[in-house]
């Protein structure tokens, strides 16, 4: 039997833009390539989200 794509949307597109406007922030950052390069890959060699880890970066530094 024949899996039938999901078309996606624009409509839905647009959706997601909107929540994401209202709620959310971008913060961003420039660091040497080698940094960036080895973030990456240490993210994914221990299967982390680089996001989760700054976030957890960001939650710790408020919290003191």
């Amino acid at each position: 039997m024949e899996e039938k794509k999901k078309r996606k949307t624009t409509t839905s597109t647009a959706v997601k833009s909107r929540y994401n406007e209202k709620t959310y922030d971008v913060i961003s950052i420039r660091v040497p390539k080698e940094m960036a390069e080895a973030f990456k890959a240490k993210c994914a060699e221990q299967g982390e989200a680089q996001a989760q880890i700054i976030k957890r970066a960001i939650e710790a530094y408020l919290s003191k």
